[in-house]
């Protein structure tokens, strides 16, 4: 894009679309047309949308627009197009979660997350595709098919909220939203080149009436997130979403911002582990970052944080204790042929824990936490990398029991910070032989101020725009 050529409407950030609206230089309806009009354009080949809302935007945006004609501004979100992933309720429209036998299970309230969006103004413009169950690292399901990477068609978008990151990419929206149980939020932000926010748990409410019972590992490691374009707009994003609801009992109402220290924050970077092969070019963004990083005036050096192999391997244990009880017979039933490869190979090799088995991991997993804090009370901010390796090949998780292993040996970085409730903000950093790069910024608990701030000076400094190399797409 040229200085002289100005942005169409679909390319505008959530700010800039609530700044002008607020100003009366462009209306709702304005930015909806030309939102709804370049998702007719990409959808079709990309998939990202799984449902496309155009009647009810429309009226939204009328209703919005009318509000601002008499002065009235309904918050933050005011007339600015999102999408809803399809595994949460959207009042009126099917919870399918990607599954054929769920095409039918028509949610009667908006779930929290949804709720707020409406409230702050924003326009819901469609809802985002997923793997079947949201358990894969690729997307794609019987129901609503395939979604592509906008990069690379041969490459996954991620998952389990590709849909998401493949929309907003791709201007389907300023804001996407999408959930992280390990990784669903920051892997596919980064195999598509945009922002994506892993929150601390209890800091967005997650409670959807239409599957109201959370396992236990779901309720330590599961988050609700928004992917965006730009890190201010990921910030604009949380503080909307994190309002509060009683529907979510360990929802807490931790403030956005703490006050600074005024000395130079330390920063680990955490680029090499002897257990995982590691891709050159993750390496690569990860030390450029790091600079980066350094020439901001952040304290920089290399550091490992504790326990980080036995991290991932606790995530998996738990997680796949809690399927095996409470999931595995649905995704026998009612799972597309993909899931039910990929839990095959997830489940290989994990033997049925006791009772006392879980309980004892549960017990171990506050010992681990108590190190990382005191290594991220040293270290405020860690900076690693999503994945060991680079986008991963379609379906790659159907290939062998041995395959999927690989992937999840890959996928460390992204599974031993969700169990142990940590916040995650992804960033991209560039290009490197034709898809993203970037890198995975981790703080403490309900400091995803600081992810935000280091995201931000990263940000600046990679000047990197999906959207710019994709708005011919």
């Amino acid at each position: 894009m040229t200085a002289s050529a100005p942005a169409a409407l679909w390319q505008l950030d959530a700010l800039e679309v609530a700044a002008r609206i607020r100003r009366k230089e462009i209306s709702a309806s304005e930015v909806t047309r030309s939102v709804l009009d370049r998702i007719a354009q990409v959808n079709p080949r990309i998939n990202a949308l799984a449902e496309v809302m155009a009647d009810e935007a429309q009226a939204a945006a009328q209703v919005a627009d009318a509000a601002a004609a008499r002065g009235e501004f309904l918050g933050p979100l005011h007339g600015v197009p999102v999408t809803i992933k399809v595994n949460v309720d959207t009042a009126g429209h099917a919870t399918t979660d990607g599954v054929v036998a769920q095409k039918d299970t028509i949610a009667t309230t908006d779930s929290p997350l949804v709720a707020h969006m409406r409230k702050a103004g924003a326009i819901i413009v469609g809802r985002s595709n997923t793997p079947a169950f949201s358990l894969r690292w690729f997307t794609d399901n019987d129901l609503h098919g395939r979604t592509l990477n906008p990069f690379d068609a041969s490459v996954t978008p991620g998952g389990s909220s590709g849909g998401a990151a493949a929309a907003v990419a791709l201007g389907m929206g300023a804001i996407a939203h999408g959930n992280d149980y390990g990784g669903s939020v920051r892997y596919p932000a980064w195999a598509c080149g945009v922002v994506g926010l892993r929150t601390t748990p209890g800091r967005i409410p997650s409670y959807k009436a239409s599957f109201p019972n959370r396992t236990i590992s779901n309720q330590l490691a599961s988050v609700q997130g928004p992917l965006t374009r730009s890190v201010a707009d990921a910030r604009l994003a949380l503080e909307v979403m994190s309002q509060g609801s009683p529907l979510d009992p360990n929802w807490v109402p931790a403030p956005i911002d703490f006050p600074q220290d005024p000395r130079p924050l330390r920063v680990a970077l955490f680029k090499r582990h002897a257990a995982y092969d590691v891709d050159p070019t993750v390496v690569a963004a990860l030390e450029q970052a790091g600079q980066w990083l350094a020439e901001a005036g952040f304290e920089v050096e290399e550091a490992q944080p504790p326990h980080f192999e036995e991290g991932a391997q606790m995530w998996n244990q738990q997680l796949m204790q809690d399927i095996r009880r409470g999931g595995q017979p649905a995704i026998e039933a009612m799972g597309d042929a993909a899931v039910k490869a990929a839990l095959r190979g997830y489940m290989h090799g994990l033997p049925d824990w006791t009772r006392d088995q879980y309980l004892d991991s549960l017990t171990r997993r506050l010992v681990v936490a108590r190190d990382w804090a005191l290594f991220l009370e040293r270290y405020p901010v860690l900076l690693m990398p999503n994945s060991w390796q680079r986008q991963f090949p379609i379906d790659a998780d159907s290939v062998s029991v041995e395959r999927v292993k690989q992937l999840m040996n890959a996928q460390s970085p992204l599974l031993g910070t969700a169990i142990l409730g940590l916040p995650g903000l992804s960033v991209p950093t560039g290009l490197m032989q034709g898809l993203p790069t970037g890198v995975q910024i981790v703080t403490w608990r309900f400091r995803e101020d600081l992810a935000l701030h280091a995201g931000a000076v990263i940000e600046r400094a990679a000047g990197f725009s999906a959207l710019e190399h994709l708005r011919n797409a």
